[in-house]
């Protein structure tokens, strides 16, 4: 069994960004470790190591060391070579929309593409079969339609420029409200 030190002191309100996040990550499918150390590298004034990672978080050097591999995965973290230090330095990516954008990317080849195919999938073997009755047949070209604007949205979405799309955020409902307006003037 692996001994794990006990971890260095934090200041309260980091350490508590740190065990929340961890907390969230669970919620979205994350390893709690993962989302732990992406926390603390996300918070961190400077690069660290697998070693400080795993000394401030109290864990063991190789769950540290897989999760690093996860975050370089997800491109969320970066390895950064330190002058005069062989050990590899880790920080992650603190532009919010760049962090955004690359988890989204990630989640949509990992759950939305594959699911999209196999809808595709669905609809091309139901399409030649005379046992798939209405019902279905309908219900899965709706949702083909579906995952198809999903995913043409997602492709628009990458071409907009951040500010665009926090002016958009910050506008809410007024965007329903144009929508609205819009459907009055054309009846």
């Amino acid at each position: 069994m692996t001994e794990q030190s006990s971890p260095t002191k934090m200041a309260p309100a980091v350490e508590r960004f740190v065990l929340n996040w961890g907390d969230m990550g669970g919620r979205w499918g994350v390893n709690r470790s993962v989302a732990q150390i992406h926390a603390l590298l996300y918070l961190a004034e400077r690069p660290l190591t697998a070693e400080d990672i795993a000394d401030s978080l109290g864990m063991a050097r190789s769950n540290v060391s897989n999760s690093l591999k996860e975050l370089l995965g997800w491109k969320l973290i970066r390895r950064i070579p330190v002058m005069g230090d062989r050990r590899d330095h880790y920080e992650a990516e603190t532009d919010l929309w760049e962090m955004l954008t690359r988890i989204a990317q990630g989640r949509k080849e990992r759950e939305l593409d594959p699911a999209a195919s196999a809808i595709r999938a669905c609809i091309a073997e139901a399409e030649g079969d005379a046992a798939v009755n209405p019902v279905a047949r309908r219900r899965l070209e709706e949702m083909g339609r579906f995952v198809g604007e999903i995913e043409r949205w997602y492709g628009q979405m990458l071409n907009v420029p951040p500010p665009k799309l926090m002016q958009l955020m910050r506008m809410g409902t007024k965007v329903v409200d144009l929508l609205r307006l819009g459907r009055k003037g054309k009846a």
